[in-house]
C-alpha cells in the first residue's frame, strides 16, 4: 500500500504538469490567426477558369472622389516565369476617381500559395501619380469601380 502511494506522489506532479501542457498546446492550435473578409467579386466581371478576384470591404478607403482598396486574385494555375518567382495569387491596392471613372494599381505583391499565402514572392510598389486608366464597361476595373464607388 505504500509503494502505490509513493508511486501516486511521484506520478501526480507528472500527470498535473502534461494536462496543463497539454491544454496549452491545444489552446494555441485552436486559435487560428485573423484574415481579411476577402469577398468575391461578381461573376459576370471573373475570368471562369483562369482566376478569382476577391476585395477586402474593410479596406475601402473615400477621400473625396477618390477611393482605395485592397484585392486578391487567385490564380488557378501557378503564374510567373522559372523559380523562384513563380506564384499562386497577388494582392494588390487599387485607387479609383470616382468622378472620373478611371483608376489605377498603387501596389502589388506576389504569394507562392493561394489566397496570398506562402512566402511573398516578387511585387512591390509601383505607384505612378500620373497613369490613370479609363475604367472599361464590363471588365474587371468596372466590377471594382463599383464596388468602390457604388453603382453609376
Amino acid at each position: 500500500m505504500s509503494f502505490t502511494i509513493r508511486l501516486f506522489q511521484r506520478l501526480l506532479p507528472l500527470v498535473y504538469h502534461s494536462s496543463a501542457c497539454a491544454l496549452i498546446t491545444l489552446l494555441l492550435l485552436s486559435t487560428s490567426p485573423v484574415y481579411a473578409e476577402w469577398v468575391a467579386l461578381e461573376d459576370k466581371y471573373q475570368t471562369p477558369g483562369l482566376q478569382t478576384l476577391y476585395i477586402d470591404p474593410d479596406t475601402i478607403r473615400r477621400k473625396g472622389n477618390l477611393v482605395s482598396m485592397e484585392m486578391l486574385v487567385d490564380w488557378n494555375w501557378m503564374q510567373g516565369n522559372r523559380s523562384p518567382t513563380r506564384f499562386y495569387s497577388t494582392k494588390s491596392t487599387k485607387e479609383f476617381d470616382c468622378a472620373r471613372k478611371s483608376g489605377r494599381s498603387v501596389a502589388s505583391i506576389d504569394f507562392y500559395g493561394h489566397m496570398g499565402t506562402g512566402h511573398p514572392v516578387g511585387g512591390g510598389t509601383f505607384t505612378n501619380e500620373t497613369y490613370w486608366v479609363p475604367v472599361e464597361p464590363e471588365s474587371l476595373n468596372y466590377g471594382l469601380w463599383t464596388m468602390a464607388c457604388g453603382n453609376p
